[in-house]
């Protein structure tokens, strides 16, 4: 999972096939292909080209650029950073839960020295529904004051300071899937893991333990003169040095993630980039409250008809999908849906869940609002059967959908009875 599949998800947790094939790490383009039911959307080559030469222009010169725009937008009143001033630390680890742990490390070092650093493309995880996933941010940036902003870059223009709310809004939500990863970073920092941890969590407490007794011994032999300077410059250290919180501790209550995003895109129809922050707490708590919502991948697993596979027994050459279509329709139909015509831009399977939807009948492919507004009439079959089953003037059946349906019903036959010309809708 990728944090744009996580926002997707996030954003239909009720979708238990998404949440499966996701979690199981299924090629669902290649399924749907399989299927007879091929994706539409996605980025072409070329776009994916000119955003990864736009995104290195952005990082070029070790961030400084970057780090620039952010201060620049903050207005704050802080110093911007000088030469030099920037940090890039190597995050290069052995496997996702290597660069995962090196990551937190970073990032606690980076608190700690108080400075600007910038991480590019560091690691985060996230336990989604019972599985571990492995996000990549475009960039992380630690504020001298220990707080950290993620960062986001995408190719589509920002013209005169506003781009395509629809792009912002799927940025925004990538966004808030970072910000939640690394809130759980942040509040791990200085404190060991509870009931075993995973491997980067192990890692983590080690190092900061170490670090934290390297920091203790370092001050005790530092001069007098060197301690005060420290303590004025950091009410966090200070509190460290006073003995009421150890310096691990302080570390832990320095790093902060900022709920403000640097969105970075280019200027107006140049290569140049230009940034505006973007809040993303609404996405949060949507995010945060939905992902707690999903239900685990075991138990959905547990539910699944015994031998369940979506293997499409792919050719030597790892091309062409072997197995009949009627043995992957059905495994895919065993798993529940919940389609809205919003899926087609965010789900590879779309298209197939659509055409089942239409041909079962079910009011799921005219929209969630209008599925909300239907109540207890999932299908087009029901509504119109409640529609013309009585006239709108008999008494109230207590079912607000069903007497609004017979009103709206008396309403379209009295206006075509006025209209004699008029053709009936079939």
């Amino acid at each position: 999972m990728d944090a744009r599949a996580l926002a997707a998800l996030a954003a239909n947790p009720g979708c238990r096939r998404r949440a499966l094939l996701d979690g199981a790490g299924v090629d669902k383009g290649a399924l749907a292909q399989a299927l007879g039911a091929p994706a539409n959307f996605g980025q072409s080559q070329f776009a994916h080209q000119r955003g990864n030469s736009f995104e290195a222009r952005v990082k070029a010169d070790g961030g400084a650029d970057l780090v620039r725009l952010l201060h620049e937008r903050l207005r704050d009143g802080s110093e911007p950073p000088g030469p030099g001033a920037v940090a890039t630390p190597d995050l290069t680890a052995p496997g996702p839960q290597g660069r995962t742990a090196r990551t937190a490390l970073a990032l606690r070092e980076a608190t700690e020295a108080g400075r600007w650093a910038l991480l590019d493309h560091p690691m985060v995880s996230l336990d989604v529904a019972g599985s571990p996933a492995f996000l990549e941010p475009d960039a992380v940036v630690v504020h001298p004051d220990g707080s950290w902003t993620v960062v986001e870059i995408k190719s589509f223009p920002m013209i005169d300071g506003s781009a395509d709310p629809a792009k912002v809004g799927a940025a925004a939500r990538q966004s808030a899937v970072y910000t939640l990863a690394l809130e759980r970073v942040a509040s791990m920092i200085g404190r060991p893991p509870e009931g075993g941890g995973d491997t980067a969590e192990a890692v983590e407490a080690v190092d900061v333990a170490e670090t934290a007794s390297a920091a203790m011994t370092a001050d005790a032999a530092a001069p007098a003169g060197t301690k005060e300077a420290a303590t004025s410059a950091d009410p966090a250290e200070a509190a460290a040095r006073e003995g009421s919180v150890t310096p691990a501790e302080a570390a832990s209550v320095r790093a902060r993630v900022r709920h403000q995003v640097l969105l970075v895109c280019p200027k107006d129809f140049s290569n140049l980039p230009t940034a505006e922050l973007v809040d993303v707490r609404k996405q949060l708590a949507a995010t945060r409250r939905q992902l707690d919502r999903l239900t685990r991948i075991e138990e959905i697993a547990a539910a699944l008809p015994e031998g369940t596979t979506f293997d499409l027994r792919l050719t030597d050459d790892g091309r062409v999908p072997t197995r009949p279509v009627e043995e992957l329709t059905a495994a895919v139909d065993a798993v529940d849906a919940a389609y809205a015509p919003e899926c087609l831009s965010t789900c590879e399977l779309a298209a197939h869940c659509r055409a089942r939807s239409r041909a079962a009948g079910r009011v799921e492919a005219l929209g969630r609002g209008i599925r909300g507004e239907l109540g207890g009439l999932t299908t087009v079959d029901a509504v119109l059967t409640a529609a013309m089953n009585g006239p709108a003037d008999e008494a109230p059946t207590g079912d607000p959908a069903v007497d609004a349906l017979r009103r709206a019903a008396a309403l379209r036959a009295e206006a075509l009875a006025s209209r004699p010309e008029a053709v009936a809708c079939r």
